[in-house]
């Protein structure tokens, strides 16, 4: 009894700090509207996209998130819009994350290939929790080994809580370089489910950028001629802080058409390794000459929660980019598919 309390209450803390946090998506790049609306439009095509990511399957409790949008770029305004959708649910308190977003960016060209995209989403989020079943942190008596009270005791407010929003950002890019900022939640919408207690979330910073290096071409046998093979390779960060939590994501991709291989480190090795979710992530992607393209990727657990065999994190990411007046794709950006 006592090991389930201990474990219980530990479970307790992870869950109920991640609601002042962000979903956080292993392969940031292929969900670019969420990363920064400053990349609405920068491909200069049409472009649609998924994520799904399911983390700590080996808890008894997990966390499931996932994110669609489109967005377009019209050369007549110079201009790009977006529609992204996002939602995550936590089974330990079966709470639920919802939000709608309109995206707009608009591009001023700065040089012959280098363009300065300034971006805004104005948002709605809804978030519902069923309480009936959680037991509070205030009501385990670890030195019992009991629980105090009912499931359920201690909420007394509302149990969906609904909210505005908005989110800004910028990114520079030229053929080899890019480099962005974001901020989420300029609003500070209301997180806090009791009504004796008033809380907002934490703005969502971010920083991110990269180089890629073009790399001899190879070449490729259709059995019935040889066409060039692209092949580059990429360098990229992410560095997020929101609230008293912050997080450094350092790594690599590499391209061989349509093969697309990456390697990441997150986190910041401080004596704080819980809150920073260190791990390793290892991606497998393919990038078809249609547009369409399929990553997978899984977050090996570094930090002290490997202890408790959380079973790291599975991403999976679908994408299809296209110009909508003759399907011929013409993307304009260095940044990686993925991230890696």
């Amino acid at each position: 009894m006592m090991k389930k309390l201990v474990i219980l209450f530990f479970s307790w803390i992870l869950i109920f700090s991640s609601h002042a946090q962000d979903i956080q998506y292993s392969q940031f790049y292929a969900n670019p509207l969420y990363l920064n609306p400053a990349f609405t439009g920068s491909t200069g095509l049409t472009r649609v996209g998924f994520s799904f990511r399911n983390q700590w399957p080996a808890l008894d409790q997990s966390f499931v998130a996932y994110s669609a949008y489109g967005d377009i770029f019209i050369d007549k305004y110079n201009s790009g819009f977006g529609l992204i959708v996002n939602g995550a649910r936590e089974s330990f308190t079966h709470t639920q994350l919802n939000e709608v977003a309109l995206s707009y960016s608009y591009r001023l060209r700065l040089g012959e290939s280098s363009y300065l995209h300034a971006g805004a989403q104005g948002a709605f989020l809804v978030r519902d929790a069923l309480f009936d079943d959680v037991i509070l942190g205030t009501q385990l008596d670890i030195d019992r080994g009991i629980i105090v009270g009912q499931p359920g005791d201690g909420f007394e407010g509302d149990s969906q809580l609904s909210s505005p929003d908005v989110h800004a950002g910028l990114l520079y890019y030229n053929e080899r370089i890019w480099f962005g900022f974001s901020a989420h939640h300029l609003l500070r919408p209301e997180i806090s489910y009791l009504d004796a207690e008033s809380n907002t979330l934490p703005i969502r910073y971010s920083a991110h950028g990269g180089i890629r290096f073009d790399l001899a071409p190879g070449d490729i046998n259709d059995f019935f001629n040889n066409t060039d093979q692209e092949r580059s390779f990429a360098l990229a960060f992410h560095y997020k802080s929101q609230g008293p939590y912050s997080q450094l994501d350092l790594g690599a991709e590499f391209f061989f058409e349509p093969l697309i291989l990456g390697f990441w480190y997150r986190g910041l090795p401080t004596k704080y390794s819980l809150p920073n979710n260190e791990a390793l992530i290892g991606l497998l992607g393919v990038s078809l000459a249609n547009g369409i393209e399929i990553g997978y990727s899984f977050d090996f657990t570094v930090s002290k929660l490997g202890q408790f065999n959380s079973g790291g994190a599975h991403e999976l990411t679908l994408r299809f980019t296209f110009d909508s007046r003759n399907l011929r794709r013409r993307n304009f950006t260095p940044m990686p598919s993925f991230n890696y």
